[in-house]
């Protein structure tokens, strides 16, 4: 999850302002395939694993640049299918797929403008008070 959150104040009341997947992750509606069960030492199976670690970070970093996954797929000249596949760990992809994706998002993310972090007085105990006389 990010740290990238923001405050606003609306009619006196406060509101906090989240990328939309941290909402989601908060609220249990996470789009990202979910990692396979452990077996009975807690040990993942790697191949599945891999496949689910591959696809969230796709899948982040395509949401950070602002792209749906046929921007991304046409960006990084391979079918949208295969990236969906990729994208819900259905498939185990080559050196050269995943090159490809890998440089579309670098691509995309250094198009994007800087992102600038309001903060807020979130440490701050009681009200704001001005300077005594």
């Amino acid at each position: 999850m990010t740290t990238n959150v923001q405050t606003i104040t609306l009619g006196g009341q406060r509101f906090v302002v989240l990328p939309e997947a941290d909402y989601r992750e908060l609220v249990g509606e996470t789009l990202e395939p979910p990692m396979p069960a452990p077996d009975a030492d807690g040990n993942y199976p790697a191949v599945e694993a891999a496949r689910v670690v591959l696809a969230r970070k796709i899948i982040r970093r395509r949401q950070a640049a602002g792209l749906t996954q046929a921007e991304l797929a046409k960006r990084a000249g391979v079918r949208v299918e295969t990236l969906s596949r990729l994208e819900h760990a259905k498939h185990s992809p080559n050196v050269a797929t995943v090159d490809k994706i890998v440089r579309a998002l670098g691509e995309a993310e250094a198009k994007q403008p800087p992102r600038t972090v309001t903060t807020s007085a979130a440490g701050r105990k009681g009200p704001k008070r001005g300077k005594r006389k």
